[in-house]
């Protein structure tokens, strides 16, 4: 052997995916010891109980007969149907069958969109914190990501303005979550509506990942992005994994919308990258009609006595009481996205805590800094465990922060006597 050692691409070096990362792998072993560990990394849930609705997994069953060989490369036709119908309830012009695109996830069809679009030093303008598998795919497909801050103090939301300001010469696309993950920030129409303006300014492709549409607490409504977008090139994303908690049918979808002669390109090379990789699942597309035309299965959890809405109370509740924490109350999604006051612990490496956190109570989530953002004081946490999990993971987090505290108010001590 001459030592000669392959050496992956470059490009890894600058990705991260910490909800299944280190920390998770931490967590592993300490399973593999006999350790109890609260795992609130993922939004994943059948692993906290939640089954897929019966009506959905019926129908994949009755059709696993029809879902023997390649499908059509943009989708299951029927599928495909449903989804345009959705888009044009919601007011979206010019959708049919050729304008969705089925994919195993919707994290598939990112890297897809990314990869027709972008040339080497292209950039992406993507929100700080970001579900990082949208930097992820930036990087991957030769592209920069540039974030726009979307901080608590403005309830996690962004400003059309900043955006702007961000916008170079080599821009091609933005990127919008709603709602969001980590925070659970709704974005309201007026807000939206002046981000599209500012894609239409600089003629850049808008990209709306949708995916936790009809996941919502106490008023908010979602307001789609495609139908605010109008002429403009849009491509608006969703799926099963959440609202139908379907995750491991690895069922998502993407609908181009605007002008035909602005988007024919992007459709052409779409199509072309979704026939390479031949076609998505098959047997699980048959759930995609079912699950847009059939019951809302998703509204009940969600409600004021809904399994959902209790747990984020739970949270809620936890940081009311704690001295350390604050927390702009999610409006959607399945996250909680608090921070750790300055005031009450100044010295805070969130990336650190959360090690901590694992290793002396035993509960897994994720630091902010996960999420590109710089200089994080936050954790995210999901909010799919039973209330009472989520009440006594605040209790634990609480224990290790003041820990914590009265480490650092120890170290003052000493430093102050030795003046």
């Amino acid at each position: 052997m001459d030592g000669h050692r392959i050496v992956p691409s470059a490009r890894l070096a600058e990705v991260r995916y910490e909800i299944r990362g280190a920390l998770a792998l931490r967590a592993r072993e300490l399973e593999a010891q006999g350790r109890a560990i609260l795992k609130l990394n993922i939004g994943n849930p059948a692993r906290f109980g939640f089954r897929t609705p019966a009506h959905l997994a019926a129908a994949v069953a009755a059709h696993l007969a029809d879902s023997e060989g390649y499908g059509h490369e943009l989708g299951l036709e029927e599928a495909r149907e449903a989804i345009a119908a959705q888009q044009r309830a919601r007011g979206v012009a010019g959708i049919d069958v050729e304008r969705v695109f089925v994919g195993n996830g919707v994290s598939e069809l990112i890297d897809l969109s990314l990869r027709a679009l972008l040339e080497p030093g292209d950039e992406v303008l993507l929100p700080s914190p970001d579900y990082p598998l949208w930097s992820a795919a930036t990087i991957l497909n030769g592209g920069r990501p540039r974030y726009y801050a979307c901080p608590a103090a403005r309830g996690h939301l962004p400003d059309a303005d900043e955006i702007a300001a961000l916008v170079t010469p080599r821009t091609r696309a933005l990127v919008l979550i709603n709602p969001n993950n980590p925070t659970g920030a709704v974005y309201p129409r007026a807000l939206l509506q002046r981000i599209v303006e500012v894609a239409a300014r600089h003629r850049l492709l808008l990209l709306g990942d949708e995916i936790y549409d009809g996941i919502l607490y106490d008023g908010p409504a979602f307001a789609p992005l495609a139908p605010l977008a109008g002429e403009l090139p849009c491509l608006s994303f969703g799926g099963l994994s959440k609202v139908h908690r379907a995750c491991g049918y690895r069922v998502g979808w993407m609908t181009l919308s605007g002008s035909g002669a602005r988007v024919a390109a992007l459709h052409d090379a779409l199509r072309l990258l979704a026939a390479l990789r031949l076609c998505g699942n098959m047997p699980a597309q048959w759930a995609v009609r079912p699950a847009l035309e059939g019951p809302d299965t998703i509204g009940a959890l969600t409600a004021a006595g809904g399994r959902l809405h209790a747990a984020r109370q739970a949270v809620l509740d936890g940081v009311a009481a704690s001295r350390f924490l604050e927390l702009v109350a999610p409006q959607g999604a399945l996250y909680a996205f608090p921070s750790v006051r300055a005031d009450a612990l100044p010295a805070f490496d969130d990336g650190a805590f959360a090690l901590r956190l694992l290793e002396e109570e035993g509960v897994l989530l994720v630091p902010g800094s996960s999420f590109n953002l710089a200089g994080s004081r936050h954790l995210r946490l999901t909010l799919l465990p039973q209330p009472h999990e989520l009440a006594e993971v605040c209790v634990r987090i609480e224990r290790v922060l003041a820990r914590a505290a009265d480490e650092q108010g120890a170290r003052s001590a000493r430093r102050a006597a030795h003046g």
